[in-house]
């Protein structure tokens, strides 16, 4: 178990998602739109990225070979 915060695009409420430290970003951007996307944003038929200090992170990018550790803050959005 991997814990980040997350903040998704539009939202007013942080998160701490747990998450996998073998997930790709797709996968850990999914997770923290599953506790914001239909609940207090609009769904929207784009993909979603991950942020991390400004950086756009590749879909297919392990978290682990990220330098992302646990508790560090990730931005979620659409493209």
């Amino acid at each position: 178990m991997f814990p980040l915060q997350a903040m998704f695009d539009g939202d007013f409420v942080a998160l701490v998602v747990p998450v996998d430290d073998t997930d790709p970003m797709s996968v850990v951007a999914d997770k923290v739109a599953h506790h914001a996307v239909g609940h207090r944003v609009l769904a929207q038929d784009r993909p979603l990225t991950v942020r991390h200090n400004g950086a756009t992170l590749p879909d297919d990018m392990i978290l682990s070979s990220t330098q992302i550790t646990p508790m560090d803050v990730i931005q979620v959005g659409y493209v």
